[in-house]
């Protein structure tokens, strides 16, 4: 039961983040998004991934190894589809 729950909220937070950079990559546009929601989860996604790694949550391990994957394309994503002059604005 344990071990479903994580798996059940792991799927869920995945899910809802794709969503996001899937949005991002269909419209071809990064308007609305901060760089910073990537590159904070990025930073977070790695450290939780080194921890689950250690304590050998594989739960966490594999949640947050996407998670990373995900910021990763999200970022790439941001910078290949912003306009020029549009990083004031978002910072």
């Amino acid at each position: 039961m344990v071990e479903a729950v994580g798996w059940t909220s792991s799927m869920i937070l995945l899910a809802t983040l794709v969503k996001q950079v899937h949005k991002q990559w269909k419209s071809r546009s990064s308007e609305g998004v901060s760089r910073w929601l990537f590159v904070g989860q990025l930073i977070a996604s790695v450290g939780f991934l080194v921890y689950s790694v250690m304590t050998e949550n594989w739960v966490f391990t594999f949640t947050n190894a996407a998670l990373t994957v995900n910021n990763i394309i999200g970022i790439t994503l941001f910078f290949y589809y912003r306009n020029p002059g549009e990083d004031d604005e978002r910072a």
